[in-house]
């Protein structure tokens, strides 16, 4: 049965090391387009932080899709409409928020519209975050967030700090919400029925596809569970160990255009 929806990551997956698309990949997407494979920006980072993809791929077209946030958000790229939004309440901010300064590792929320943190000393990955996906960051405090739509909320720090704090996290939190690592210093935390896995079977059942016509590509352990839900895993040269054990393909690396090379390779006739 032909791949008829592919999901991809972006960050160590679709963009090399210094965050640029090869010209093979670009081909490589083109193509699939013009076979009608859909192909679907999966990723952990918010809308602002894709659309420059989206415009460089030419996927905003009628019928085309992306998924931000973890799966906190699938928008129509066409028209801007939002298929899915998986919103954290205040009091999951203020639990969250208050966890954060309980294991002194810095935190912030995010929207559509920016970052938010209640650190005075706003933290350098914070910044990193907003440099990243081109988002301005806001300072306020806990009061001053309960009109906010937040998509996701982030831990992030040095990673041995991170991982200090992540092994004190207790399980109720882990029962609550959807939590993630997507890198060694950024800790994601959703609303429980946000994954990338949920969003694209959301989408295979909209395009009425079956989950044999899926796949997903991608490197890190905020891909699990896209790759779980596909019929066709295909993970990184560069993903994680851990990850590679649930692939059904193992495509080259980000910086050999191993997007380019599953799409050609399992995907392309």
């Amino acid at each position: 049965m032909s791949i008829k929806l592919v999901a991809v990551d972006i960050d160590g997956t679709l963009l090399t090391n210094d965050r640029k698309i090869t010209p093979e990949v670009f081909e490589a997407v083109r193509d699939a387009k013009k076979q009608g494979v859909k192909v679907v920006i999966t990723t952990g980072r918010p809308i602002a932080g894709v659309q420059i993809l989206l415009d460089d791929l030419n996927l905003k077209d009628t019928g085309d899709y992306v998924i931000t946030f973890n799966g906190g958000l699938v928008q129509d790229t066409a028209t801007g409409e939002n298929i899915i939004t998986e919103v954290m309440t205040y009091d999951d901010y203020l639990d969250i928020e208050f966890l954060s300064r309980k294991l002194n590792v810095h935190m912030h929320a995010i929207t559509k519209e920016g970052i938010f943190t209640a650190n005075r000393n706003i933290g350098k990955y914070t910044v990193h975050e907003s440099t990243l996906v081109n988002m301005p960051i806001y300072y306020r405090t806990p009061e001053e967030m309960g009109d906010k739509e937040i998509i996701k909320m982030m831990f992030i720090d040095e990673p041995e700090i991170l991982d200090a704090a992540i092994a004190k996290i207790p399980q109720e939190f882990y029962d609550k919400y959807t939590i993630v690592k997507s890198t060694p210093f950024y800790l994601e935390i959703l609303n429980k029925t946000a994954s990338k896995g949920n969003a694209i079977t959301h989408l295979a059942e909209k395009m009425g596809l079956s989950l044999d016509q899926t796949m997903a590509i991608g490197d890190a352990e905020n891909d699990r569970a896209m790759l779980e839900a596909v019929g066709n895993p295909v993970v990184m040269e560069n993903g994680t160990p851990e990850l590679k054990q649930i692939a059904k393909y193992i495509t080259k690396s980000n910086e050999e255009s191993g997007v380019a090379y599953a799409l050609r390779k399992w995907v392309l006739k």
